[in-house]
């Protein structure tokens, strides 16, 4: 689990928190997998968490058509071209 991740989950309140780690720990494994199946809200909610602890890896960030460096660029140029600092 990424530090971000882990983050997140830390600042959750305790059942949120314990419901979350369940979740994870369900989905890190084949028969948890199997288990969440049979639960497709569960199952969305344990892979909805897991894919935001991959959200900061640029790799899957461009693949997913995000570019920190092209919107950071696009927003300077903008407040360029409006005279603003």
């Amino acid at each position: 689990m990424s530090a971000e991740l882990e983050r997140f989950i830390a600042a959750a309140p305790l059942p949120q928190r314990l419901g979350l780690r369940v979740l994870l720990a369900l989905a890190s494994r084949p028969r948890g997998m199997a288990l969440l199946a049979r639960f497709p809200l569960a199952q969305q909610a344990a892979f909805s968490t897991l894919a935001l602890g991959r959200y900061d890896d640029p790799a899957v960030g461009r693949a997913l058509g995000w570019n920190a460096e092209q919107v950071v660029a696009a927003g300077r140029e903008l407040r360029r071209s409006e005279g603003r600092p």
